[in-house]
């Protein structure tokens, strides 16, 4: 049987999903990029500063309240930022089942690998 429907595409289309949360998405990418650009240029220059320091020096500088709260956002900002352009990749291109479980273990690797940075800095900066 046959229905043939009076309601305006329009209205076939509400209810369907909301653009809500892929706004909040792309605001959060977008912020992120724009963080991103500072602290990796102060990243490249410090790099190319300490090119040749042995471990004493590099750790005396990553000891300086600046260098490691920078060093913690530069992280903290790159791997969100990498969860969620992999995240779009993988609705993008992932059209079966598995989808959800890949999204996850994406954000679990990128946040685990940040915390992993996090430590790392800590370490080299309280040690000593």
């Amino acid at each position: 049987m046959n229905r043939r429907s009076f309601r305006s595409p329009l209205a076939r289309a509400l209810g369907l999903g909301s653009a809500k949360s892929g706004a909040q998405h792309w605001w959060a990418q977008r912020v992120s990029a724009i963080a991103l650009v500072p602290l990796c240029l102060w990243f490249v220059v410090s790099i190319v500063t300490h090119a040749g320091s042995d471990y004493a020096v590099f750790a005396a500088w990553i000891r300086t309240p600046l260098a490691a709260s920078c060093m913690i956002l530069l992280l903290v900002a790159l791997f969100h930022h990498s969860a969620l352009g992999l995240q779009v990749v993988i609705e993008d291109y992932v059209h079966s089942g598995v989808r959800f479980v890949v999204i996850i273990l994406v954000r679990f690797g990128c946040y685990g690998l940040t915390v992993i940075g996090i430590v790392a800095t800590l370490l080299i900066a309280f040690s000593g």
